[in-house]
């Protein structure tokens, strides 16, 4: 059976006027456009291709990446809204079809959200949902301390930024913890600083505790050499001066500081840092 939403290796099986037709082990067969077709192929090769429905709710291929895949989220752009619901642009000519139920809050054109795709048993068809919450899980983790994770910022909230981890649990970066401009939609490389009791999950950009001494002194060493060699930055400076000159906490430069002083890289002086 063909996948919906997902890339999949077909075999090409010939080629006709409207393009090639692929096919798989079971039989199944699948149109990929001219449009979309490979420069150089012959009868019997291999191609990943990207299966959807068209306009007219046939499976068609295509070769282009779509900024979504089933089951999976992304930061995507209401494109129409009609009676039915709202459509969202993911990079293929049918748009993703957000229907008024699957919606946190009324979509309007123009604006962008976070969406899960999914396909409809009802209908067969890959539908968008923006109440993320329900496919997010952390019952039982596959993350733990320390692990470095994938994440993608959902909303921004007083207590700092919300994360999905992995595409699986869900997370948050708390607003001291926060050293950099971050917006929904961004993915990013982060780190699990906390699992608590109720298996709620604290991240962070910077790699905790030890982990993070290594690293954040080496930034530090590459910003005092940027410098000419000294920076007037030390362990009394103001966090919010650190925080501004080198987008980390002063708990995080303290700890980088200390380290590049013990390998005698740096002297510590009463008006800043500088290189050995």
């Amino acid at each position: 059976m063909l996948q919906l939403g997902q890339f999949q290796q077909l075999t090409i099986l010939r080629e006709t006027e409207p393009g090639l037709y692929l096919g798989n082990d079971e039989g199944d067969e699948v149109l990929l456009p001219h449009k979309y077709k490979p420069e150089s192929f012959e009868v019997g090769d291999s191609i990943d291709a990207f299966v959807y429905l068209d306009h007219e709710e046939r499976p068609v291929a295509t070769t282009l990446e779509p900024e979504i895949q089933l089951n999976q989220f992304a930061y995507l752009r209401c494109s129409d809204v009609n009676k039915f619901g709202a459509f969202m642009e993911w990079g293929l000519e049918k748009q993703l079809f957000v229907p008024f139920k699957e919606q946190a809050r009324p979509m309007k054109v123009g604006n962008w959200y976070i969406v899960y795709m999914y396909l409809d048993d009802k209908t067969n068809r890959l539908t968008g949902s923006s109440k993320t919450k329900r496919y997010l899980d952390n019952t039982e983790l596959t993350v733990k301390k320390f692990d470095e994770i994938d994440i993608l910022v959902t909303h921004l909230t007083e207590k700092g930024a919300n994360v999905i981890i992995n595409g699986i649990h869900n997370g948050l970066i708390y607003l001291e913890d926060i050293f950099e401009d971050i917006r929904s939609g961004d993915r990013l490389k982060a780190y699990v600083k906390k699992v608590r009791h109720d298996n709620k999950v604290d991240v962070v950009l910077q790699s905790p505790g030890y982990k993070s001494i290594e690293p954040n002194a080496q930034y530090v060493m590459e910003e005092l050499e940027a410098a000419g060699g000294f920076m007037p930055l030390h362990d009394k400076s103001d966090p919010e001066l650190i925080k501004d000159e080198l987008g980390i906490s002063k708990k995080s430069f303290k700890k980088a500081i200390g380290s590049l002083y013990k390998k005698k890289l740096i002297s510590i002086e009463e008006d800043g840092i500088r290189i050995i």
